[in-house]
């Protein structure tokens, strides 16, 4: 239960992403803790942002595509560039193309060049950035050279997250975090607000930035011309606690010429002929 924020967060993006319009067939989900189900819970079933409780971002519409230990770094690694047993039904997979924009979240413990699983292995930047020139083992890299994506947009929740983007060198990635290296992330009850600790629960509820990225979200809708520039602006060190990392050298269009609906949410494609 410890954890909870963590499911929280993920689940705050998930409920977004689908409100505008992704379907979950184009969603994988992948929550190593089952919160909303642990005994401790006093609300079975129910992961709640804030303790007004008025908004369970379980419910009974959630699919989960990897779940407790299914959700391993070498899983998330074989899903990413496509290397997934042949067993592995396609609902399970990164169903992706030269075409596809993808928004990739990460949340968790974490420190310099380090994202926890399951509290006994952990992801490192160099599983996503390259280790040295001669080495190309990264996933992202292998993504590209695949045409698995378009472009690619990386948010990390963790202490020192800006860690996690700084070996990633493949074209198109843009790449966002929480903190920069030397900070922590906060959960919301680092502060005494409505959204600190829940006495019911006995644990936070969310941690701070992912709170920030979703109430900026919460005013968006499928035909928003709010930009990637409008939601970093939105970002405050005051309230977050930490300094918000936003790498774009490796973009190649301006961010208040993109709009936030281009990774967070559908876009149907519509292709004329002639007869």
């Amino acid at each position: 239960m410890s954890l909870i924020q963590h499911m929280a967060n993920t689940l705050g993006m998930y409920r977004t992403v689908k409100r505008l319009g992704v379907p979950d067939s184009h969603i994988i989900l992948m929550l190593a803790e089952d919160a909303a189900c642990n005994a401790r819970n006093p609300f079975p079933g129910s992961v709640w942002p804030s303790m007004n409780k008025d908004l369970d971002l379980y419910g009974d519409d959630v699919q989960v595509d990897y779940r407790g230990y299914e959700v391993t770094v070498p899983n998330f690694l074989r899903l990413l560039t496509g290397r997934v047993p042949a067993h592995i039904p396609r609902s399970k997979r990164l169903n992706t193309d030269e075409r596809s924009n993808i928004f990739l979240y990460m949340t968790g413990h974490g420190g310099d060049g380090f994202l926890k699983f399951q509290d006994s292995e952990e992801v490192s930047a160099m599983d996503l950035g390259k280790i040295h020139e001669l080495t190309k083992a990264d996933a992202i890299e292998q993504m590209w050279e695949k045409r698995r994506y378009h472009e690619l947009f990386l948010m990390v929740d963790t202490c020192q997250a800006s860690s996690m983007a700084q070996r990633i060198y493949s074209p198109n990635v843009i790449a966002s975090g929480s903190s920069l290296i030397g900070q922590n992330s906060y959960s919301v009850s680092y502060n005494l607000t409505q959204y600190n600790v829940d006495s019911d629960v006995g644990v936070p509820l969310i941690d701070r930035y992912t709170r920030a990225v979703l109430e900026f979200m919460e005013g968006v809708d499928r035909t928003s011309n709010k930009t990637l520039q409008n939601l970093f602006d939105s970002l405050s060190p005051k309230s977050i606690f930490s300094d918000p990392y936003v790498r774009t050298d490796l973009f190649q269009r301006a961010l208040d010429k993109v709009r936030v609906t281009d990774f967070f949410g559908a876009v149907a494609q519509v292709q004329f002929t002639l007869t």
